[in-house]
């Protein structure tokens, strides 16, 4: 498959070293240990790359996914994470047989954006207890928990691990401009293991790891609490869905000859969740850093991120007593680098400048995600991007006067045609007639002036809904118990079943109100002010 594995290996390697101290840093900040961080990218990244719908694509553990998993460990414990990725596994797979991948295209870039930034300041907010050295307070709010940090660090200052922390985010960002090509991350870390050695620094230690890959967990809870962990579950799989396909989305777009295919993706990473946790891993999905690297540094196939999996099994098994020396407050640094990256100020600044309704949506959805939770943010940012977009829809519809005069032949005298302006009014019904902005058009139609016939052309509708329908119904019920006839011309074939279903196109057809065209429906006018006598003494007058 692969053009030049020599490219993949070397894609791999790089990707891997990237990927070590997010993997450590992450299971860390889940709340399961570096050695769940580890297993999830060596298990998760193999199956994912082997069984998902990119070629491109890295698989692992991510800083959005922690941020959902650090409430479930609060309330259910380790067990709780491991069965809620069995489960999001299963939900995973369902979706993919569903072909629900090709949905992702509907989310709003703004929604996108915002939930970008939520993630962000929800990482480099995970990241203070570290950097500051202090025990991680009990809570599953980032709000609470980091400012219960900063409390615990001013009652005892201590400057080696915020000093530490700030220097290996410094030199990641610094660095990472700089030389994009070199692994500043790994540099950094390794710097940072060093010093701590040689000054016998005061750095918190991230624990043994042991020698080999993490024992099968048998910490899944009983058959009893799956049900409580249905909501969490879900909450998993939306988000794995979610970014996967957003990862899968960018890489394809920093590519040529590259395309994803979302079904196969949601399969493979519903593959991966349920094989991560056998290991002791946490919840996984695709991670856009790290894809992007695999991207940057010339892969071109699946080998690349097999590749990936196997150095970072590798380390697990050669050189975890090293690992072990790690300290929390290098890691924190390098996901406080990695929070800041994700920041597109220009994407940002684009987006919030678009439109009124793209910047609320934005801030929206990064308050929802840093206050709330990351699934109900992206709902709160569909629901509000949904109604707005259904209210710039609704205003486009427009009912308008327009003047039916130049439908007459030439048959007709001065006085009749004036007869004719006089009785019969003709409105046209432009745009979609559906539950967000029909009453509000169709409300100025019953109200219209005192006329004997009212003519609508309804040919420039461009949709109908049931309310749409109901709302039409209604304003003729208003005219016709008023004494004004109501006929209408030009309804699209693809209307007729929605008017008819509602009884509005029955009502439309009484005694034969409904025409094809507007000359015809004019006629009809004429023939309904003849039948009342209307047009007689203009015809008397005019020697007709």
């Amino acid at each position: 498959m692969a053009r030049d594995p020599r490219r993949d290996l070397l894609a791999g390697l790089t990707v891997a070293v990237v990927a070590l101290p997010l993997a450590l840093g992450f299971g860390v900040s889940s709340g399961l240990g570096a050695e769940a961080g580890l297993a999830t990218a060596v298990v998760a990244g193999a199956l994912a790359a082997l069984f998902g719908g990119s070629n491109l694509q890295v698989s692992g553990p991510t800083g959005a996914m922690t941020v959902v998993l650090v409430p479930i460990v609060a309330q259910y414990g380790p067990g709780g994470v491991l069965t809620v990725g069995l489960l999001a596994g299963l939900m995973l797979i369902a979706l993919a047989l569903l072909r629900a991948g090709k949905y992702m295209r509907y989310v709003p870039a703004p929604v996108v954006e915002g939930f970008t930034l939520g993630i962000a300041c929800v990482i480099g907010l995970q990241q203070v207890p570290n950097a500051l050295g202090v025990p991680v307070p009990e809570g599953d709010r980032v709000l609470v928990v980091t400012w219960r940090a900063v409390e615990e660090f001013a009652r005892a200052p201590h400057w080696t691990a915020p000093v530490l922390a700030i220097a290996v985010a410094g030199a990641v960002l610094v660095g990472g401009r700089w030389r994009p090509t070199l692994p500043f991350s790994i540099l950094t870390v390794a710097a940072a293991t060093v010093a701590t050695w040689a000054f016998d620094l005061d750095a918190a230690s991230i624990g043994e790891l042991p020698a080999g890959l993490p024992a099968p967990s048998l910490g899944f809870l009983e058959p009893a609490a799956v049900p409580s962990l249905l909501a969490p579950a879900l909450a998993v799989a939306a988000l794995a869905a979610l970014e996967s396909l957003l990862s899968a989305t960018v890489a394809d777009g920093m590519t040529v000859d590259q395309r994803h295919d979302p079904d196969r993706e949601l399969f493979g990473q519903g593959i991966a969740n349920l094989a991560a946790p056998l290991f002791g891993g946490v919840p996984a999905t695709a991670a856009i850093a790290r894809t992007a690297v695999n991207v940057r540094t010339g892969a071109r196939s699946r080998l690349a991120a097999l590749t990936h999996a196997v150095v970072l099994a590798a380390v697990v098994f050669a050189a975890a007593p090293l690992v072990s020396r790690i300290p929390l407050a290098a890691l924190a640094g390098v996901l406080l680098a990695t929070a800041v990256r994700m920041v597109e100020v220009a994407s940002l600044r684009a987006t919030a400048r678009a439109t009124r309704s793209d910047g609320l949506i934005l801030v929206l959805t990064a308050v929802a995600t840093l206050a709330l939770d990351l699934v109900y943010a992206v709902i709160i940012g569909l629901v509000v991007a949904g109604a707005l977009a259904l209210r710039a829809v609704a205003r486009h519809a427009r009912l308008d006067r327009v003047d039916f005069t130049p439908h007459l032949d030439d048959s007709h005298s001065d006085e009749e045609r004036a007869l004719l302006a006089e009785h019969i009014v003709a409105y046209r019904i432009d745009g979609p007639v559906f539950f967000a902005g029909a009453h509000r058009f169709l409300l100025e139609l019953a109200e219209v002036a005192d006329v004997r016939v009212v003519i609508l052309r309804m040919s420039r509708v461009t949709t109908m809904d049931a309310t749409g329908a109901l709302a039409l119904k209604d304003a003729v019920h208003r005219l016709n118990r008023r004494g004004i006839v109501v006929h209408s011309s030009g309804v699209r074939p693809e209307h007729r079943q929605v008017l008819e279903s509602t009884g509005a196109l029955e009502l439309l057809r009484l005694h034969g109100r409904e025409y094809a065209s507007t000359p015809e429906a004019i006629a009809g006018a004429r023939r309904h002010l003849e039948g009342e006598g209307l047009l007689a003494a203009a015809r008397e007058r005019s020697g007709q």
